[in-house]
């Protein structure tokens, strides 16, 4: 550079500080397309997944399951800057948490940088993974969750939960040190969620009529918009993970695209053969299969492996919804362990298998000379499960202690939580 060359812009370099080397640090391009990637992920959640969400559930509790997904990302944006960045990527603890050293974003200022974007960037950008991860849950408790449990729920589970398995895989933590793969969150948000869902839907109970009375989803149109915004926030969820606008980036979005598509076609294929129609809310629920599978592998894996993926995350997540859970016997309302516990389990075993160094150095799966990173893959999945699972039971009952019980009363359950939570109708059609 022209201005390094002269001796006195150099000495004024020299004495304004660090702040002016952490600009020379920054990457505008990098650090243009992260925060679109971040605005990306933030819409997936108050607009797309509470679509998706709330066109699932019934008529009655449409509103309810919005709100609750809208708080969800609310409640997600305070905890994460005042204790859970700190928690996941503050300075390790033992290979478990990080230390509250930035609690309250404390010694993070507009000068600090973190690799080649502004820290406060990827605050932001880390905090929507969490606020969409606890809302994830929800899918499993629609219709029946009392909402003040739900707010204590999601402060408790973010705070225990969330930030210390994003520590483990991400901010320096045991996974992360054994080489565990997770590119944009498969096992820290997804196998997390499902897990968690899975565990509150056995403690809440079932629905009221569940098995018994017709529930039909109140929108299926409202779903396919969800999940068509929950594909187009997926691309900043994927591709903005490498953190950098480059060419893994730009792999990562080619393959994200790919196995939503699969995910689909997979899911369609496998519903027209076993109930011998394809269904819009089969296709919509296949897209997000297919980006759940592909989420731990982004960044690592190639096209043909993403069609790989993206297949059979669409056949395991029409399985695991259609039969596994009727076999059971549990009540996922919205088919959060189906959805994104299943095939989060498939598509980190999947990056086990087809991480391809070619791709990513970083990653090197079975079928490219590496077994090892399979048996690394299985042991993420398993100690994120039993995390989870026992972590969740304990906030659930910390949850229950609290607010004095999770559900809803039985009157309020047949009524409909739009009306006796909130005192609003989603719909006038009188």
């Amino acid at each position: 550079m022209k201005l390094l060359s002269c001796p006195f812009a150099l000495l004024l370099l020299l004495l304004s500080g660090s702040s002016a080397f952490a600009a020379e640090a920054i990457d505008t391009g990098d650090t243009a397309w992260i925060i679109v990637a971040t605005a990306l992920v933030m819409v997936m959640t108050p607009a797309g997944l509470a679509l998706f969400y709330g066109g699932m559930s019934r008529y009655k509790n449409l509103l309810n399951t919005y709100a609750m997904t809208f708080v969800a990302y609310c409640l997600g944006s305070v905890v994460w800057v005042m204790w859970g960045y700190s928690l996941a990527f503050g300075p390790d603890v033992s290979g478990i948490v990080g230390g509250l050293n930035h609690a309250f974003l404390a010694g993070i200022g507009v000068d600090s940088v973190s690799g080649t974007i502004p820290t406060l960037v990827f605050v932001v950008f880390q905090m929507t993974f969490a606020a969409i991860t606890v809302a994830l849950v929800l899918g499993s408790v629609v219709d029946r969750m009392k909402f003040s449990s739900w707010i204590v729920f999601t402060i408790l589970w973010l705070t225990f939960i969330y930030s210390p398995i994003a520590h483990w895989v991400w901010g320096g933590g045991w996974m992360g040190a054994m080489g565990a793969l997770d590119f944009a969150g498969g096992t820290v948000v997804h196998i997390n969620a499902g897990v968690a869902g899975l565990v509150l839907s056995y403690v809440v109970g079932k629905r009221i009529g569940y098995g018994k009375t017709p529930m039909f989803p109140s929108s299926v149109s409202l779903t396919a918009l969800g999940a068509a915004l929950l594909w187009f926030g997926w691309f900043g969820f994927n591709a903005g993970s490498e953190l950098a606008a480059d060419g893994i980036a730009a792999s990562a979005f080619l393959v994200t695209n790919t196995s939503a598509a699969m995910g689909a076609l997979g899911w369609m294929g496998a519903e027209w053969l076993i109930n011998k129609k394809p269904t819009l809310l089969g296709l919509a629920s296949g897209v997000v299969a297919g980006l759940v599978a592909i989420t731990p592998a982004a960044g690592f894996v190639g096209l043909i492996s993403s069609l790989i993926i993206g297949g059979v995350a669409g056949v395991l997540g029409f399985f695991s919804v259609a039969i596994l859970k009727s076999k059971i016997g549990y009540d996922d309302s919205l088919d959060a362990f189906g959805v994104h516990g299943m095939c989060g389990i498939w598509g980190a075993l999947a990056t086990g298998l087809f991480a391809n160094p070619a791709i990513n150095e970083l990653g090197k799966g079975l079928f490219f000379g590496n077994p090892g990173q399979l048996l690394i893959q299985a042991v993420s999945i398993v100690g994120t499960m039993v995390f989870t699972a026992i972590g969740t039971l304990v906030v659930v009952h910390i949850t229950k202690a609290v607010t004095g019980g999770l559900r809803v009363s039985e009157e309020d359950e047949v009524l409909g939580l739009d009306t006796a939570i909130h005192g609003e109708r989603a719909f006038e059609i009188e």
